[in-house]
């Protein structure tokens, strides 16, 4: 006759306590203590005479403390035990667009809007782009890059802003007594905006010191003023790639005049206005 083995354990089934996961008590996280019912998120954990001790805040902003006792919380409507994080956890700030707006992870592009940014030509476009592409898509805001501004005012009728459909315009070198902003005095209208920076071309409005130079140079009347820069900057004569040069050292609105950061928020504020 065979003896029979029997678990040295004698406490009943039913009494037993069944392992729980042991959870880092994470800053946020969100739980619940099982005693009393206080929700709230994490707000620090803390060694003291008594034992390691965890804050809880409630959605009402009132703290309480609680000892991190086994099986002590519900995480998602499970029990679990809370544990000291194992090391220091640094604050995660927000992360941002180029242009220092929030990001919004996941977001998909607005439909686009019937108003309008006019700039005016590819480099001004890509530079925008580069900076404010992601708050543009969000905000449902198309830009548009025009040959010069001569034809500016038959342009602006012909696109005939409104209350839906509001035009904002950047425009280089636009200080007084110049063309451009002779030019731009012509275009006038409730639903029509039309600012510009002091450069003479969007190029110098990227900091010299992002492109690693000590300065933008001066480039004699009647000659091109991008090839004159490669010229003093001993860069090859190509302004196409010298262009992809300077936009390539653009990484955040921090590269970029605060005359150009200005002028092109207020053009986004301005045709994204209910």
């Amino acid at each position: 006759m065979r003896s029979r083995q029997y678990d040295p354990d004698l406490t009943p089934p039913w009494k037993r306590s069944v392992p729980v996961p042991e959870v880092p008590a994470e800053p946020d996280l969100v739980v619940e203590e099982v005693t009393t019912g206080f929700c709230g998120a994490v707000v620090r954990c803390e060694k003291t005479a008594q034992g390691p001790t965890v804050t809880l805040e409630d959605r009402f902003g009132k703290h309480r403390v609680f000892p991190l006792e086994p099986r002590g919380f519900l995480l998602e409507g499970r029990v679990v035990t809370l544990v000291r994080p194992t090391g220091p956890r640094a604050p995660q700030a927000p992360a941002r667009t180029a242009s220092g707006s929030i990001a919004v992870p996941g977001a998909r592009a607005r439909v686009a809007r019937a108003g309008r940014i006019y700039v005016e030509g590819r480099h001004d476009a890509e530079l925008v782009e580069r900076v404010w592409g992601d708050d543009l898509r969000i905000e449902g805001v198309v830009v548009e890059y025009l040959e010069g501004v001569d034809d500016l005012p038959s342009i602006v009728r012909d696109f005939g802003p409104g209350p839906d459909a509001r035009l904002g315009v950047l425009v280089d070198h636009l200080v007084p007594g110049s063309k451009e902003s002779r030019i731009a005095a012509e275009v006038t209208g409730e639903h029509v905006l039309v600012v510009g920076h002091p450069y003479v071309d969007v190029w110098q409005a990227v900091k010299p010191s992002s492109v690693g130079i000590a300065g933008w140079p001066s480039v004699p009347r009647g000659q091109d003023w991008k090839t004159g820069v490669c010229e003093a900057l001993g860069w090859p004569s190509n302004t196409g790639a010298a262009w992809q040069r300077i936009l390539s050292r653009v990484r955040s609105y921090k590269d970029l005049e605060p005359e150009l950061l200005g002028r092109v928020e207020e053009l986004i504020d301005f045709v994204t206005c209910p």
